[in-house]
């Protein structure tokens, strides 16, 4: 564990994700704190984090006609610790799964094993975060993660 910025983290992975997002006439909106954004973590887990909700995010839009927006963002919550967000304009998530939606072998999908919200909760909780899904406005969900401050003197990425 490193400090890291994840502003960096989160733009390298939109950039990987960006023919995809093409392929699938998704547009992109990302609205990152300005300057970097430190927090304590590790680098590749937390973008393996990010790709599977940008993931998700595209696959649940691939079945909604009309405009596709996904929206990545960062910042800080109330408490101080750095918010990620990933938002989408899919077909939102029954509020009654919700929560079941992080279980492990729990899915939605035809083709799914339910495993990918579940570890992503694991890697977050790892790091000291919190994730959890909201609707978005006026359709569509938010899946955001929480990641508290980095520790002074904890040591930098090289």
């Amino acid at each position: 564990m490193v400090t890291l910025d994840i502003n960096d983290a989160i733009s390298e992975i939109v950039v990987l994700m960006r023919s995809e997002l093409r392929r699938n006439e998704i547009s992109i909106e990302t609205d990152l704190a300005t300057g970097p954004l430190p927090v304590l973590g590790n680098r590749v887990q937390l973008q393996q984090v990010i790709l599977n909700l940008i993931m998700n995010a595209v696959e649940a839009m691939s079945t909604v006609e009309g405009v596709r927006m996904l929206r990545v963002s960062s910042g800080c919550d109330a408490a101080g610790s750095r918010l990620i967000s990933i938002a989408d304009s899919g077909p939102g998530i029954d509020p009654t799964l919700r929560e079941r939606m992080f279980e492990a072998f729990f899915t939605t999908k035809s083709e799914g094993i339910g495993l990918g919200l579940s570890i992503c909760r694991s890697i977050v909780e790892a790091h000291g975060g919190r994730l959890f899904a909201l609707p978005n406005q006026p359709v569509g969900s938010i899946l955001q993660f929480t990641l508290p401050l980095p520790p002074a003197g904890t040591p930098a990425e090289p």
